[in-house]
Parts: structure tokens; C-alpha cells; sequence
């Protein structure tokens, strides 16, 4: 695909860290470096000029040091442009203080009639956008199948599970799934933990990555960074002093994206935004270089195969080929580490070609008692509420096993809530006895499906 580019584009910074960087890395290895001129953003010329001329239409008598923070440029790239714009009477110095930096610029009359053709052509107004192909550098750069991304360690994974209730050998073969970097599928009835372990992933790689502002594919804005999604990195180090490195980029920790029954086929192409002038990426190509988790899979509203063999093709080849509406359509990058999760049985989903391609089937189910025991008391303590053994027996002895409903790790969370909930509707402190149990278990299964507990003090 072309780049609008004037020059060959400006290379990203070998400098990352060798082992791809950690919760303690500074952000200099990661950031590429700021471009000092207009050659070194990577863009035509003529964009950054209509950039400019753009946003002093925007913003009238604008400082010289609000342009450079709208633009993300740098003082030496927007003096490059504003220097070429007075002289050609298209902008003027509206204000001059006791510095060089300490100056106010505005359009003239032949500039506004050049903002009014720009803006003709594209609305938008913001950060400047990197180069595709420097932004396609960069997700190779930081792929978790790169060779220098962090790996997930036995010790690692099983601090992050430890309270899960998850049986060794299932926690092995999570291990072996994540290091293989493979797609993978978790599968098990509906409340048996599937999307709560698949998002705990995420807390496998800590290490922060680059995300642009916005992204110019073929003459058009792409906007990548969501800050939603793109959370700032947790170590406050990595907010520190940042000048020597390119603003157009944004340091974030690995994207987390979720999407399931909701999913549409029009939610898989760009989607354009007429009053901001840009075309918006797709949640799966928001999530590269972190995870994506494909929930309730086989519920969508587009056919489960059709979804998974295109991002499956996509990882393979490193892009995705996303529509443009009512247009042709962008080859992007796409690497994420890819998460289905499904409460049916995934040969009713998936046929048996398309389930080879994934790399790992793990069945999730009910929790060993001593597992359910462990996280309900979790749960109370997450709560601030007094666990009780003997009221544990009742919930376990009485209500599971009378209603043979399976020890799943969803439930203890949910009874936990619905306690707190009928606890501060009546203004007292939740208790976790056997009536607060019973009266949890019947809104969540239905009025008959409680015991009364009238023979709790038998069993004690």
C-alpha cells in the first residue's frame, strides 16, 4: 500500500530493551524519537502545511506552544511550516512576547481561503498521524511473538490464578497455550469462569507499548488510540519527562479488547465519522499488540466460522483487510494474542478444519470443593464479610448438592453480591449466615430452590 510521504519514513528507534522492555523500563526505548523536521514525520509537505493551516482556523490568535501541543509536533517541525506560511502571507505574527517561544500566530485573509480548501478535502483537525509503514513497524516491534517480548513464567501464571481454584494441570496447560503466543479456546458451561480468566491474561505482560494518536492510510485518517482501551502504563515512572520523544504516540499498557454476542459484521471495517473527519478502526485492530477476547462465541450476530477464519488468516499473514464504507478497503496490521471463549460445545460452533487452527482447547468446569470452599471465603474477606465454615457446609451440602447444581466459580461472587445487595436495602451489615445464604440462593435460582435452613443448628 502507498504512504503519502514525501521522503523514505524516519526508522523506529532499535533501542528496546532486551528482554522487550518490563513494569520498569524507561519510555525512551519504546517512544520513537521526535521529529525535527517536517522530512522527519514521514508525511507529504502539503499535510502538514493543511494541518496547521487547519487548526489556526480552529483556534484563531493561537500561542505557539498550544499549536505544537494540538499538533503533537514539535516547536522545530510547526516553526518549519509557520515560517513557510508567513512567507508565502498566509499567516502572520499576531503577538511576540520575550522569547522566541513566547509567540501567537493567526491566519490572514489569503489563509483562511486556504483553510477553506483544506478543510474541503479532509474535516480532520488533531494530533498529526504517523506513516503506515512506521506504524506497522512498530506492532512488529512489540508483538508478544516477537523474540524479545516478555514470556509468562510457571511462577507468574500461578501468582495471577492462585485464587482461581484452577487444578495444576489445567494451569499447565494454560502455560503451554499462552508461551506458544496460538490462539486458544476456552469452553465450559456458563459460569465457570471463562471470561473472568481469560481478561486475568492480561496481567501476564505488563510491559507498556506505543500506541499513535492516528494513523494515514492512503490520504485518509485512521484513529488508533481509544483511551478507553489504551490505559496509561502502571509504573509512574513511564510518565516522566518526554521531550526527545515523538508526541504522536501514546505510552499505554497492553490493550485488554472484548467483544462478544454484540458482534456485527459492519463492527469488523472502519467505521467513518463525518464531523471529525476520521475513519475509526475496528475493536479487534484496537487491540494489537495486546489481547483479544472473543466472548459467547457462536452467539454473534455474524457466523462464528466466518469471524474466526478471518482473524485466524489475518494473524497469520500480519494484516487485516478492513472496508472502507462505501469504499475500497486497507491492509492493517493485526497481532494480537486472540481468546475465544464459548459455553457450547466447540464442535457445534467451529468445524474440525477451522479447530485445528487453533492452537489450544481448554475445557473449563465445575470447581473440587475444596476449590469453592476457598474462593468463597475470598469473597467474603473481598467484601469485608465474616466467613463462616459451618454456613460454607450448608451452601455446599444443602443447596449444590440437593439441586445438584455443579460448584461453579461464578456463583460465589454472585451470592456474595446478592447478600450485600438485601443487606443495604434493609440498612444492616451483610452476614454471611444461613438465611442471608438461602435468601441469595432463591433470587438467583428461583423461590423453591432454597432449603430452609431451619436444621443448620443440627449440623453444627
Amino acid at each position: 500500500m502507498e504512504v503519502l510521504s514525501a521522503c523514505s519514513p524516519p526508522a523506529v528507534p532499535e533501542g528496546r530493551l532486551a528482554n522487550g522492555g518490563g513494569p520498569d523500563s524507561e519510555p525512551g526505548p519504546i517512544l520513537p524519537r521526535q521529529p525535527r523536521t517536517v522530512r522527519d514525520t514521514g508525511l507529504e509537505p502539503r499535510f502538514v502545511i493543511a494541518l496547521v493551516v487547519k487548526t489556526l482556523h480552529a483556534s484563531g490568535k493561537t500561542p505557539l506552544s498550544l499549536l505544537t501541543g494540538r499538533l503533537r509536533l514539535s516547536i522545530s517541525v510547526v516553526r518549519e511550516v509557520l515560517q513557510q506560511l508567513v512567507a508565502e502571507q498566509q499567516a502572520e505574527v499576531a503577538w511576540c512576547g520575550d522569547s522566541d517561544i513566547d509567540v501567537h500566530y493567526q491566519l490572514t485573509a489569503f489563509g483562511q481561503r486556504a483553510a477553506a480548501e483544506y478543510l474541503a478535502e479532509s474535516r480532520y483537525v488533531g494530533p498529526a498521524p504517523v506513516a503506515l509503514t512506521i506504524y506497522r513497524t512498530m506492532v512488529e516491534r512489540q508483538s508478544l511473538r516477537h523474540p524479545d517480548a516478555p514470556r509468562v513464567t510457571p511462577a507468574g501464571l500461578k501468582a495471577v490464578l492462585a485464587e482461581d481454584g484452577i487444578e495444576p494441570a489445567v494451569r499447565e496447560l494454560i502455560g503451554a497455550a499462552l508461551h506458544s503466543n496460538r490462539p486458544l479456546m476456552l469452553y465450559g458451561p456458563s459460569g465457570s469462569g471463562k471470561t473472568t480468566l481469560a481478561h486475568r491474561f492480561a496481567r501476564l505482560r505488563p510491559d507498556p507499548v506505543a500506541v499513535p494518536y492516528a494513523v494515514l492510510v492512503n490520504h485518509e485518517i485512521v484513529q488508533v488510540y481509544d483511551p478507553t482501551l489504551h490505559a496509561a502504563p502502571l509504573q509512574p515512572r513511564l510518565a516522566e519527562e518526554r521531550r526527545s520523544c515523538d508526541a504522536r504516540w501514546a505510552l499505554c499498557q497492553r490493550p485488554l479488547v472484548h467483544v462478544g454476542a454484540e458482534l456485527a459484521r459492519d463492527m469488523l471495517e472502519l467505521r467513518s465519522d463525518a464531523p471529525s473527519g476520521v475513519l475509526c478502526a475496528p475493536p479487534h485492530l484496537l487491540a494489537n499488540n495486546g489481547l483479544l477476547v472473543l466472548d459467547d462465541l457462536g452467539r454473534q450476530r455474524v457466523p462464528a466460522a466466518e469471524v474466526v477464519q478471518r482473524w485466524l488468516g489475518a494473524l497469520e499473514r500480519g494484516v487485516d483487510h478492513v472496508a472502507v464504507p462505501g469504499g475500497a478497503s486497507h491492509a492493517l496490521p493485526f497481532d494480537v494474542a486472540l481468546v475465544l471463549a464459548t459455553s457450547l460445545a466447540p464442535e457445534s460452533v467451529l468445524d474440525e478444519s477451522c479447530l485445528r487452527r487453533i492452537g489450544y482447547r481448554i475445557a473449563l468446569g465445575p470447581l473440587s470443593e475444596a476449590a469453592y470452599r476457598a474462593l468463597v471465603w475470598r469473597q467474603c474477606r473481598l467484601r469485608g464479610i465474616e466467613p463462616d465454615e459451618h454456613t460454607i457446609d450448608y451452601l455446599i451440602n444443602e443447596l449444590h448438592r440437593r439441586t445438584r447444581r455443579p460448584l461453579l466459580a461464578a456463583w460465589p461472587h454472585e451470592l456474595l453480591s446478592r447478600i450485600a445487595d438485601f443487606a443495604g436495602f434493609a440498612g444492616r451489615e451483610p452476614r454471611f449466615d444461613a438465611d442471608s445464604v438461602a435468601q441469595a440462593w432463591s433470587s438467583l435460582f428461583g423461590p423453591r430452590a432454597a432449603l430452609e435452613p431451619s436444621n443448620l443448628g443440627e449440623m453444627r
